[in-house]
């Protein structure tokens, strides 16, 4: 795969974020689950990095399996608040309020 990732293989991890509804959340690994590369959630990470060359897609419903959002990149939370989605007082998204089951 090297520098440049596989169209195919970026298009099959967003049509997964495509489909998270507003207010709700996804971890790296379980959007990689979903995929069937349950060890590959870096990879998903690198896809969503550089998501605006395939479209449009909310890859600020994406975060970390502990709910932390995406690190410089500010702009995700107010995007997630503004969907009512809540923080703990870490500043960490409420997972067991808002991860989606798929």
């Amino acid at each position: 795969m090297g520098a440049v990732l596989d169209a195919d293989l970026a298009y099959e991890i967003l049509s997964v974020v495509a489909e998270i509804p507003e207010g709700r959340v996804a971890s790296y690994g379980q959007i990689a689950r979903l995929i069937g590369r349950e060890k590959n959630a870096r990879l998903v990470g690198s896809v969503l990095r550089s998501a605006e060359r395939y479209g449009q897609y909310p890859c600020h419903r994406v975060v970390n399996h502990a709910g932390r959002i995406a690190p410089g990149w500010p702009e995700q939370a107010a995007l997630l608040k503004a969907e009512g989605v809540a923080f703990l007082e870490s500043g960490r998204v409420d997972m067991k309020k808002h991860q989606w089951r798929e």
